[in-house]
C-alpha cells in the first residue's frame, strides 16, 4: 500500500460467528471488500452491509487485487492450506488459532511467510483482553519479582449434540478440547514464562461420545523450571476462565472473560516485607470486550511499521508442539 492513511482492503474467509466478530472489529484501519464461505448465503449476509463482494470459493477472493489482508476463520482443517495460498497470493494474513491441525502442517506456511516477506498474525485474542494486558504490564514492570509458576483453567459446558459437531471429528479439528481451548492457555503461559522445554500431560475423553478428548491436563516447564499447570475442559458445566500468576513478590489472580464466562476481573496480591495478609488491589472490567479491535489495530501497525506480529506463527507452532506431545503420550494417534 502506497498511501499510509488509506484503510487496508480486508477479505474474510469463513463467515461464521468468528468471521462476523472480525468484521465488526476492523475499525477505521480496514475496509471489508470481500467475503468468502462455502455457504454463499453466509458470505452474502456478511458482505451486504459493507457493499463487499461475496464468493462461495476462497480462491476467487485471493485473486482480488484490492484485498491487502486476509482474515481466515474457517474450520481447523483448512486454516494452514488457505494461509499458505494467501501468502503466495501476496496477502498479509490474520489466521485464527490454532492456525493448523498440527505443528508439521504449519511448517510450509512459516517457510512461505519468510520467503515472501508477508506478515501473519495468529488470532490469540485473549492476550488483548483488558485483564491480561494489565497483568502483562505488572509482570513486565518487575513488581511481581521473578515468576515461579502459572496455574490456569479454561473450560465450557458444551451443549446437547456437541459430540456430533465438527470439533468432534479429528480430520476436521485435529483433536478435541486440548487443541480447541488449550492453545489459549499454552500461549498465555508462554507469553508470561517463555518457552517450554519439558512437556507432560494427559488428554482423555471422559464424558462425550467422540473420538477426541474432552479434557486436557498439562504440566509445562521452562529451562528455569518455571511451571505452567493447565487444564482445558469441555465438561466444565459452567463456563470458566481462571489464571493465577505467581511471582516471588506477589501474585495475580485473573477470572472471567465477560459474557457467559463472568465479569472480567484482575486481583493483585502484593506480598509485604513482614508477609502475612497481602496488600490487595482489584480491577474489574464490566465494559464490552475490545480485544478483537485492539488485536486488529496492532496488526495494521505491524504491517505499516514492518515489524513481526507479537502473536505469530511461531507462537502457534510452539502451542501445537505441546498439543502433539500430549496427544502422543495419551494414545490419540488420530489427533494433531
Amino acid at each position: 500500500m502506497s498511501n499510509v492513511n488509506k484503510p487496508f482492503g480486508i477479505g474474510i474467509i469463513g463467515c461464521g460467528l468468528i468471521g462476523q466478530k472480525r468484521a465488526k472489529a476492523l475499525g477505521s484501519g480496514g475496509k471489508l471488500v470481500a467475503c468468502a464461505d462455502i455457504d454463499l448465503g453466509r458470505a452474502e449476509n456478511l458482505a451486504k452491509n459493507a457493499k463487499a463482494k461475496a464468493f462461495g470459493d476462497w480462491q476467487a477472493l485471493l485473486a482480488l487485487q484490492e484485498v491487502d489482508i486476509v482474515v481466515i476463520a474457517t474450520l481447523h482443517d483448512s486454516l494452514a492450506e488457505i494461509t499458505l495460498a494467501a501468502i503466495e497470493a501476496g496477502k498479509h494474513v490474520l489466521v485464527e488459532k490454532p492456525a493448523a491441525r498440527s505443528a508439521v502442517e504449519l511448517e510450509p506456511v512459516m517457510a512461505a511467510a519468510k520467503k515472501y516477506g508477508k506478515k501473519v498474525h495468529v488470532g490469540f485474542n485473549h492476550r488483548y483482553h483488558r485483564s491480561l494486558r494489565k497483568a502483562k504490564e505488572i509482570v513486565d514492570s518487575g513488581e511481581l519479582g521473578e515468576l515461579m509458576f502459572v496455574r490456569a483453567r479454561y473450560g465450557h459446558g458444551a451443549r446437547i449434540g456437541y459430540d456430533k459437531e465438527w470439533r468432534s471429528d479429528p480430520a476436521l479439528s485435529g483433536g478435541g478440547e486440548l487443541i480447541d481451548q488449550g492453545p489459549h492457555l499454552i500461549d498465555l503461559s508462554r507469553w508470561f514464562l517463555g518457552d517450554f522445554t519439558e512437556v507432560q500431560g494427559f488428554a482423555h475423553t471422559y464424558y462425550w461420545d467422540m473420538p477426541v478428548d474432552d479434557n486436557g491436563f498439562m504440566i509445562l516447564k521452562t529451562a528455569k523450571q518455571q511451571v505452567a499447570f493447565l487444564h482445558a475442559s469441555c465438561t466444565e458445566w459452567k463456563n470458566l476462565f481462571s489464571m493465577e500468576i505467581y511471582g516471588k513478590l506477589g501474585k495475580l489472580d485473573l477470572s472471567g472473560l465477560g459474557g457467559s464466562y463472568g465479569l472480567e476481573r484482575l486481583t493483585y496480591y502484593k506480598m509485604l516485607p513482614e508477609m502475612g495478609p497481602p496488600e490487595t488491589t482489584a480491577w474489574e472490567y464490566p465494559m464490552g470486550d475490545d480485544s478483537w479491535a485492539l488485536e486488529m489495530a496492532e496488526f495494521y501497525d505491524d504491517i505499516r511499521l514492518n515489524r513481526e506480529p507479537a502473536a505469530g506463527l511461531r507462537d502457534a507452532y510452539e502451542a501445537l508442539k505441546v498439543v502433539k506431545t500430549i496427544y502422543k503420550e495419551s494414545g490419540y494417534d488420530n489427533c494433531a
